[in-house]
C-alpha cells in the first residue's frame, strides 16, 4: 500500500486513517468497544496505520479503546490523538454543551493554555498506555490563549520525547503562518480541516497555503458522515442520539440532492471496482497537497472496506468530472 510523508515531518502515514470520533460514542448514537476494538485491529491488519482520536471523543473514551485494541502492537501504529477541548476545566472560551455518560450536561471549552496541554498529554498516555505519542494536534484554535504560547508548550513535549511531531486542526491560514513562525525550527507538520465533495471551503486558502509551506493535510469527514456513502437513503432514520438526527445537512431535500448527485457518479465507481464511500475518500486524498483522508469505522468490515480505498487509483478526467458533478449540489446548511 502507498505511504506518504506526513509534511516535513518523519511521519509516513497511508492516505486512509482511521478516524476513532465514532468509537468515543458522542454523536454516533453509541459504541460496541469489542467491535471497536476489533475495527482498530482489523484496519491495522490491512496495512493502515494511521488512527486519529481525540480526549474529548467520549470524555476520553475513544483513547482507552485505541489504547486497548493497539496493545502489543504500539510500533505499527502512527498514533494521533488532540490536544485543547476540556471537559474538565472551565478556562478558555466555552464552544458547546456535551451529554456525558449519565446523561448530565458538561460544558465544553477551547483551552491551549500552556499547563493544560501538559495535563491533557500525560492524560492521553495513560489513557492509551504508551510511552509517545506521534502527532499531537491543536483540536480547534482557543481565542483566549496566544498561539505562540501553544506552539511552546507542544515544541517543549518534542524535545522531551514524548511528543513525535506537531500539528493543529481547524486554523485559518492566518493562525497557520502563526503557528509555523512560532515553532522556529521545528516543523508544524500537519492541518487537520474538513473537506469533502460538498464542503471544498480550503481550496480558497488553507490548502494553497499548505501546499506551499510543505505542511500536510488530514482531510476529515471525507464522507460527510455517511451522507456521500450512498446508504443515507430518504428511509434513514437516525436515533436520537446520533447528531445527525438533527443536523441540517441531513434534511430530506439534502438527501434528495446528493444520492441525485451518487447515482450519477456510480458509473466511475462502477469502473473503479469500488464503492461510493471508497470512490468519495479517494476523491479527497488525490488533491494536490492533500495527504490522507480520515474515514471513521466501527466494525471490522466497515475498516476492511474503508482501507481498500487506499488502493483506488483516479484519473485527473475522473477527480475533475466528480469535482463538477458535487459542485452543482447546492445543499441548505440551516
Amino acid at each position: 500500500m502507498e505511504t506518504r510523508s506526513l509534511g516535513k515531518s518523519h511521519l509516513t502515514v497511508q492516505p486512509v486513517i482511521l478516524g476513532a470520533w465514532a468509537i468515543g460514542g458522542w454523536f454516533w448514537g453509541g459504541t460496541d468497544d469489542d467491535a471497536a476494538v476489533d475495527a482498530i485491529r482489523a484496519s491495522l491488519d490491512a496495512g493502515i496505520s494511521g488512527i486519529d482520536t481525540a480526549p474529548v471523543y467520549g470524555c476520553g473514551h475513544s483513547e482507552t479503546v485505541v489504547g486497548r485494541a493497539i496493545a502489543g502492537r504500539r510500533d505499527e501504529v502512527c498514533l494521533m490523538t488532540k490536544v485543547g477541548l476540556r471537559w474538565d476545566d472551565d478556562r478558555g472560551a466555552k464552544f458547546f454543551d456535551a451529554e456525558g455518560a449519565d446523561g448530565q450536561t458538561l460544558p465544553i471549552y477551547r483551552n491551549l493554555r500552556a499547563d493544560s496541554i501538559k495535563t491533557e498529554v500525560e492524560a492521553s498516555l495513560k489513557r492509551m498506555n504508551v510511552d509517545h505519542i506521534d502527532l499531537v494536534q491543536c483540536h480547534w484554535p482557543d481565542p483566549t490563549t496566544p498561539v505562540e504560547e501553544t506552539m511552546k508548550a507542544l515544541a517543549s513535549l518534542v524535545n522531551e520525547g514524548v511528543v513525535g511531531a506537531i500539528g493543529v486542526s481547524n486554523f485559518d491560514e492566518s493562525l497557520l503562518a502563526r503557528a509555523e513562525r512560532a515553532l522556529d525550527g521545528l516543523p508544524l507538520s500537519s492541518n487537520q480541516p474538513k473537506y469533502s465533495l460538498l464542503n471544498r471551503k480550503i481550496e480558497e486558502d488553507i490548502l494553497p497555503w499548505c501546499r506551499l509551506h510543505q505542511v500536510g493535510v488530514i482531510a476529515y469527514s471525507p464522507m460527510e458522515r455517511g451522507l456521500l456513502t450512498g446508504k443515507v437513503t430518504m428511509e434513514r432514520e437516525f436515533a436520537d442520539s446520533d447528531g445527525r438526527s438533527w443536523d441540517p445537512m441531513f434534511t430530506a431535500e439534502n438527501r434528495r440532492l446528493v444520492l441525485n448527485a451518487l447515482a450519477k457518479a456510480q458509473e466511475i465507481a462502477d469502473s473503479h471496482g469500488c464503492t461510493l464511500a471508497q470512490l468519495a475518500a479517494a476523491w479527497v486524498f488525490h488533491q494536490p497537497g492533500v495527504t490522507a483522508a480520515i474515514v471513521g469505522a466501527r466494525t471490522p468490515q466497515q475498516a476492511r472496506e474503508n482501507a481498500k480505498a487506499a488502493d483506488v487509483q483516479l484519473s485527473e478526467s475522473d477527480t475533475t468530472m466528480l469535482g463538477s458533478l458535487f459542485g452543482e449540489v447546492q445543499l441548505s446548511r440551516s
